[in-house]
């Protein structure tokens, strides 16, 4: 017989009452325990439209279904330029996808986000049926998981588009109009080389899914022009192939004023698949040192702010005025351009003696005759006329292009003295992320992550609307023209307010 370690029924109770007690109070304030079992599930859908002509690669809607056993959220990514005002899909598609998530799933439609790539892709009209079943798919995938932010690093494939000028003022890099002479540049805006990554895995290791964000504009097409996901779609597909099974989605960031590297580059095809190789292998890189843990309870606030409209008829003054002083400022000249090429040539080649062989003007030198210096002096006289004429017809489009916009926004906002947004803060795991629904310029995710007390804190731009372009304070008060300060509602007071209340919602999670 072994040792009897009870002698009585009473005893053996007396023993396992307050030993039952410790063990519960362990699991309890257990930091496993009490943390909450997230469970995550993704689903696609190919939207692209094939109808509407070449196709280079598939455009997707993908989702992300959250659920920590009491908030359930879903991540819908779009390979689309937005989801209202400008594109294929119209104003009324996010209320519905909500509703339709709501009605099918359950879930708060203030507790689904919708953010768009930015890429120029055309894709089916039926994209609001079809993101729906992207998400019921995710819904039908829930699985445990773990989940690990952090960040990578890629600054070779973008540029900041802007310039600053010596004179002060402002002007963008678009294939809408030319670019102003290199001799009138000063220097460029920032880059934010921050790649923005939350991994989600099964409990079992294998990655599910790859949330990642960037600032940039996936805008540098394909070598055939086909119908394209761009360089955010070929980031995917490198992330993708690479880790067997799970998902990639892309979030568009703060990438306002953000091209890709070398946009304006004639020298050879557009082709976006290398920039968005290396986008994906940078992702790829940084997930090797991301941890996944319990992620806790997930937390979100869903509000929205008024900010104020801009003045547009005092901007449109301005662009008006100039756009009469550049008019004004052309100057009448003996050549065309049949003769501007060929005098350029010679006069760029061959400036000593540009117009005949030197024998004539040594000749003339030698006689005290001036015929061809004089000549010289009358072409060189035409071509720079010409050429500043070449240059203010350049500069002409830049402003009438950017006064078409400011036009455009006063004729739609009329009276309107404010918009209002709708903002969105949200924690998973380690991750803080806020969410706005106009094209924010890079300052402005710089700013409000430097201003974060959080580590991995993501802001996130282009989701749950369309309001067009977020740019600074600075770049609104630009005397010069940008598509950034034209192609606007936003008045320069709103950046203060916006990053005043930003704060106080990311500090509230």
């Amino acid at each position: 017989m072994g040792k009897q370690f009870f002698s009585t029924v009473s005893d053996m109770l007396r023993w396992i009452k307050p030993m039952h007690f410790f063990i519960l109070t362990m699991l309890v304030f257990s930091p496993v325990f009490g943390m909450a079992q997230l469970k995550a599930g993704v689903g696609k859908m190919d939207i692209t439209d094939y109808q509407s002509g070449p196709v280079n690669d598939p455009l997707f809607a993908k989702a992300l279904v959250l659920d920590d056993g009491t908030t359930k959220m879903v991540i819908i990514t779009l390979d689309v330029v937005a989801i209202a005002e400008i594109g294929p899909i119209k104003g009324d598609y996010l209320n519905e996808v909500r509703l339709g998530i709501q009605k099918d799933l359950h879930i708060d439609p203030s507790h689904v986000l919708v953010n768009v790539s930015h890429c120029h892709g055309i894709v089916r009209r039926d994209v609001t049926s079809l993101t729906i079943e992207a998400v019921k798919q995710a819904a039908a995938r829930m699985v445990p998981v773990r989940v690990g932010a952090g960040k990578g690093f890629e600054n070779r494939i973008m540029e900041n588009r802007r310039y600053l000028m010596k004179d002060g003022t402002q002007v963008d890099v678009r294939r809408a109009y030319s670019l102003p002479p290199d001799e009138e540049i000063a220097s460029v805006g920032p880059v934010d080389p921050e790649i923005g990554i939350v991994r989600f895995d099964r409990t079992n290791g294998k990655p599910l899914a790859v949330l990642y964000q960037f600032s940039m504009h996936p805008i540098e097409g394909v070598p055939g022009g086909g119908n394209t996901a761009d360089i955010t779609g070929f980031a995917s597909k490198v992330i993708e192939d690479n880790l067997d099974g799970a998902m990639a989605l892309f979030m568009q960031a703060c990438g306002g004023d953000i091209n890709p590297i070398n946009y304006k580059n004639l020298e050879s095809p557009p082709d976006a698949e290398p920039l968005g190789n290396m986008l994906g292998l940078s992702t790829l890189k940084a997930l090797q040192s991301i941890k996944t843990a319990p992620s806790g309870k997930i937390k979100l606030i869903n509000e929205k702010m008024e900010l104020p409209v801009s003045d547009f008829q005092r901007r449109i003054d301005t662009l008006e005025a100039k756009e009469l002083r550049l008019l004004r400022s052309l100057k009448g000249t003996d050549i065309n351009l049949k003769m501007f090429i060929p005098l350029l040539i010679k006069y760029q080649y061959a400036k000593e003696y540009p117009s005949f062989y030197a024998q004539r003007y040594l000749t003339d030198q030698q006689l005290g005759r001036k015929d061809m210096t004089h000549l010289d002096r009358i072409n060189r006289k035409d071509m720079e006329n010409y050429r500043n004429n070449i240059y203010i017809m350049e500069h002409l489009t830049r402003v009438q292009e950017n006064l078409r916009l400011v036009k455009m926004h006063q004729e739609k906002s009329g009276e309107m003295k404010t918009i209002e947004v709708e903002m969105v803060a949200v924690k998973i795991g380690n991750m803080k992320m806020l969410t706005f629904p106009g094209e924010l310029t890079v300052q402005i995710g710089l700013n409000l992550k430097k201003k974060s007390p959080f580590e991995n804190t993501f802001i996130t731009g282009y989701t749950n609307g369309y309001i067009y372009y977020a740019p600074t304070a600075e770049q609104l008060r630009n005397t010069g023209e940008a598509q950034e300060d034209c192609d606007t509602v936003l008045a320069p007071e709103w950046q203060e307010l916006f990053e005043t209340k930003a704060l106080q919602m990311l500090n509230r999670l």
